[in-house]
């Protein structure tokens, strides 16, 4: 069983409207920040969430919290529940702010973009959205595709630049294992950004002789070059040929 509570931060945000606990208390107890708690005791963190009772929802006794508002040294103890022995923790998208989740489009129009060999499950990973939305941006048929353009996700606070990292390189893992080939552009595109700085390029052909790799110039003798010359020159009499008239023709035109 899991050593914090469900839904941890909508718990705390129940235990700082409805207790005195300090923040520290309520941070070790729901896995959080100390400061992060005094962000939602502020109204600058989980603005909107609603709060999540733990008493009711068989996670903590109300003996418990007596106790810890008692004793400011007290941790609070998740409340044993027997159904939850050998239960794992269901894993689900990744919790978005609600300030940036009318950015979390744009940051999937970008993985989509720059990143297709992503996995869906990666992306939703990532930014935490849902496989049918990714799909939608894909194909281009999201209500508003007209009115997004692509944002890095590390930019927007969406992810770690090492999520994103470790992602691709799973994603350039998979692709070798399963044969494909693939170019200097992706090449870049499946690695980390400090790797393909250090990565030496592709020799590429200028196009303006492309198709030319085979072509040689070969060595021809001076025979041979004088043989050519000869059969090129037309024969004069062929040129002069005329038929020939008669004298009496000759007389007659007189």
């Amino acid at each position: 069983m899991s050593d914090t509570p469900i839904m941890a931060k909508a718990t705390a945000v129940w235990l700082v409207d409805n207790t005195t606990l300090s923040f520290k208390q309520i941070a070790d107890f729901c896995g959080l920040h100390e400061l992060e708690v005094q962000g939602i005791a502020d109204g600058d963190v989980a603005t909107g969430v609603k709060g999540f009772d733990p008493i009711t929802n068989n996670q903590l006794t109300q003996e418990e919290i007596d106790k810890a508002e008692k004793s400011p040294t007290h941790r609070l103890k998740l409340k044993f529940n027997a159904a939850a022995v050998g239960e794992e923790k269901r894993r689900g998208p990744r919790y978005t702010p609600l300030s940036k989740r009318q950015d979390r489009p744009n940051a999937i129009l970008w993985l989509v973009k720059f990143h297709p060999e992503l996995a869906d499950s990666q992306i939703s990973k990532l930014v935490g959205t849902t496989k049918p939305t990714i799909q939608t941006i894909r194909e281009r048929t999201h209500w508003n595709i007209s009115n997004m353009e692509p944002i890095d996700p590390v930019a927007l606070g969406l992810c770690k630049q090492v999520e994103l990292d470790a992602a691709v390189a799973k994603a350039a893992e998979r692709k070798a294992r399963d044969g494909g080939v693939m170019t200097d552009d992706e090449r870049r595109k499946l690695v980390s950004t400090e790797t393909s700085l250090g990565m030496d390029a592709e020799p590429k052909m200028p196009t303006a002789i492309s198709g030319l790799e085979t072509f040689t110039l070969s060595e021809t003798s001076d025979d041979d070059e004088d043989e050519d010359e000869n059969k090129a020159l037309p024969d004069a009499d062929s040129l002069f040929n005329l038929p020939e008239s008669s004298g009496d023709e000759d007389e007659g035109s007189r």
